[in-house]
C-alpha cells in the first residue's frame, strides 16, 4: 500500500535531516500524525517563519533577524579580536563560557575537498576581508579539532598570515576529535585563555 502524497512528502522532509534515515523519517511523521497533531503544525509553523525571518548577518556570517547581529553591533565587544568557528552552534558554545568578548566569523562548514567543499562554498573571501578591515589584531581559529576542522585552521591561517595577522588557536585542551557544540563551557574557556600562536606550518 503507497503512503499518502502529503505523508511521503513530510517523509522525504525529516530524511534531509543529518542522521536520519527513511526508516527514522516514518517514525517522526507517523508520532506526529498519529500523537501529536498540534506539535505538527507548530513545527510546520516554526520552520515557516524561520526560512522567512532568519537571515545571516552581514559581518560575522551568524544567523540573525538584523541586517547586522547584536554581537556585531555591541560597543561592549572587542574588535580587534575575530574568533573563527565553524557554525552558529559552535559561536553559541563559546559564548556560554562567559569568557570571550571579541567578534565572530562564522564559516557555516568547513574544507572538505572529497565533499566538494573549498575556500569559495566557506566564505574565505568574506573572512579575509572581514580579518583585514584594519581593525582586527587577532584571529583565534576556533575550528572543530576534526581532520576537516585541523585542515581549514591551517589554510585559513596560512592565508592570514600572509596579510600580517597574528593567528592564534584554541589550545589542546579540547579532545582531538571533538567538535566544539558537544564539549562543556569549562574546558572551551580554558581552551580559549590558553590559545596558542599558529606557526607557518599550522603548529603551535
Amino acid at each position: 500500500m503507497k503512503a499518502p502524497a502529503p505523508l511521503e512528502a513530510l517523509t522525504a522532509a525529516f530524511k534531509r535531516l543529518p542522521g536520519v534515515g527513511t526508516k527514522t523519517a516514518q517514525r517522526y511523521a507517523y508520532h506526529l500524525l498519529q500523537h501529536d497533531r498540534e506539535g505538527a503544525v507548530l513545527l510546520a509553523r516554526a520552520l515557516a517563519e524561520a526560512g522567512e525571518r532568519i537571515r545571516h548577518c552581514a559581518r560575522c556570517n551568524t544567523f540573525t533577524e538584523l541586517e547586522v547581529c547584536e554581537t556585531c553591533s555591541s560597543p561592549r565587544r572587542d574588535p580587534a579580536l575575530l574568533c573563527v568557528v565553524e557554525t552558529p552552534a559552535d559561536q553559541l558554545t563559546i559564548e556560554h563560557t562567559l569568557s570571550y568578548r571579541g567578534l565572530y566569523f562564522v564559516l557555516m562548514g568547513r574544507l572538505s575537498p572529497l565533499d566538494g567543499i573549498g575556500p569559495r562554498q566557506i566564505g574565505l573571501d568574506r573572512l579575509l576581508a572581514r580579518a583585514s578591515d584594519g581593525v582586527v589584531r587577532e584571529v583565534i581559529l576556533a575550528t572543530n579539532f576534526t581532520q576537516e576542522g585541523e585542515a581549514t585552521a591551517h589554510y585559513i591561517g596560512g592565508m592570514l598570515r600572509a596579510r600580517g595577522l597574528r593567528v592564534t588557536r584554541l589550545a589542546r585542551g579540547v579532545p582531538v576529535g571533538s567538535e566544539l557544540e558537544y564539549v562543556d563551557p569549562s574546558t572551551i574557556a580554558q581552551a580559549l585563555r590558553d590559545r596558542r600562536t599558529v606557526s607557518e606550518d599550522g603548529d603551535a
